[in-house]
């Protein structure tokens, strides 16, 4: 399988989105603790990492530490804002440190709407910039995007300029937005959208990425609001192949392993065909309606087969050579029998993990410094700043 390791490398940003759900936090990596959590994803037999944040890019050994994880073997991956691609030297020393593959996070390439989510002005054009040096300098570039409230009604459009300028990018990846945590749990009326308002344009946006020949994944959006490409749902493909994931969080969460794919469902869930292959609703910030749920009544082996034979999955290696194979398989595997509760808080913490980054003095005051700093900007934004204590500087709170 092409299991893919998460290391956050930092946890600040240099941009302020009211939606973040991974906000500042007093922790800190050095070359040495993100090498022992490389090492761990390589014991562990993972395919890739993805270095994220926060913004990685903001990290001085970034492009050590994307070296020593390609030299270990590792698919190395990005998720950036792209302020700091945008500078054509970066992206080159990138490429040369072994970064194969980075993900872009636009959210919309209306500018108002853009600085409105960012908290920033001006972003796009960096954001372009970085998407033109990476590829520039071979390095594989994919397009993300946080489905919110003030871009539901036109992903299709920011699909179509991205299709039209920057024809070269071929995946694109959809994240429902997470209202559980950070500032996106405190400004859920701001961003959170109903899954209805963004039904019709993320359908549209499937759709001309397909006819294009083009690749995409959506998380946290139940099948019944994507029927037509439900092979395409990332929980979906996990629940299928019998994928996990592994997170090196920069917090108190530290490692969490992810194995089971399965979130939020409605009564009317049970009587769907493809309740089995589904991760049903994200929403553990009660900030979504169970009510939009409902069943629909096609193939689920159709779907399988299209995941199963999909060539361009990292994973395609003929693991089940037919669906009777892949149907023994997946009986046996063992069920999902949590709550609905336990499912809400989430996979449980990795006990066998090594410690993921330290509370340092100095990681304590700059924390401090930026959030006092973030307060400010937020109140300017008019968004709400996180839940949570500002810690002491001996690290507690």
């Amino acid at each position: 399988m092409a299991n893919i390791g998460y290391i956050q490398v930092v946890r600040h940003c240099n941009h302020l989105c009211g939606f973040c759900s991974n906000p500042s936090t007093p922790y800190v990596h050095t070359f040495e603790s993100m090498k022992t959590l490389v090492d761990d994803l390589v014991a562990r037999e993972y395919f890739g990492v993805i270095l994220t944040g926060g913004e990685p890019t903001l990290h001085p050994e970034l492009p050590r530490i994307a070296r020593y994880a390609s030299d270990v073997g590792l698919h190395v991956r990005m998720i950036t804002n792209g302020s700091r691609l945008a500078n054509p030297e970066f992206a080159r020393e990138m490429a040369e440190a072994g970064l194969k593959l980075v993900h872009i996070s636009v959210y919309s390439v209306r500018p108002e709407v853009e600085a409105m989510l960012r908290g920033v002005a001006d972003t796009l054009e960096s954001a372009f910039a970085a998407a033109a040096n990476a590829h520039r300098f071979g390095i594989e570039v994919n397009v993300n995007c946080v489905i919110n409230k003030l871009n539901a009604d036109h992903l299709d459009e920011t699909i179509a300029y991205w299709m039209k300028e920057h024809p070269y990018i071929r995946h694109f990846v959809w994240n429902n937005l997470d209202p559980s945590m950070g500032r996106a749990e405190t400004n859920q009326a701001q961003f959170t959208p109903r899954l209805a308002e963004f039904e019709v344009s993320l359908d549209r946006a499937m759709r001309l990425l397909h006819r294009s020949g083009r690749t995409f994944r959506v998380e946290k959006v139940p099948l019944c609001y994507m029927t037509d490409f439900a092979w395409a749902s990332t929980e979906t493909r996990k629940i299928v192949k019998g994928e996990e994931r592994v997170v090196h969080f920069l917090d108190d969460k530290q490692t969490v392993r992810q194995t089971l794919w399965g979130h939020a469902y409605a009564p009317a869930c049970d009587g769907c065909s493809l309740r089995e292959i589904c991760g049903g609703l994200f929403d553990r910030g009660d900030a979504y309606d169970i009510a939009e749920l409902s069943p629909v009544f096609v193939s689920r082996d159709a779907v399988v087969e299209s995941i199963l034979r999909d060539p361009h999955d990292p994973s395609f290696r003929q693991r089940w050579q037919s669906l009777a194979a892949w149907q023994k398989d997946f009986d046996a595997r063992p069920k999902d029998t949590s709550t609905a509760e336990e499912r809400a808080k989430g996979p449980p913490k990795d006990p066998n993990a090594p410690a993921v980054g330290e509370v340092t003095d100095r990681g304590v005051r700059l924390y401090q410094a930026r959030r006092k700093s973030e307060a400010v900007r937020a109140e300017h934004l008019g968004v709400a700043m996180e839940h949570g204590a500002l810690p002491t500087p001996d690290g507690k709170r």
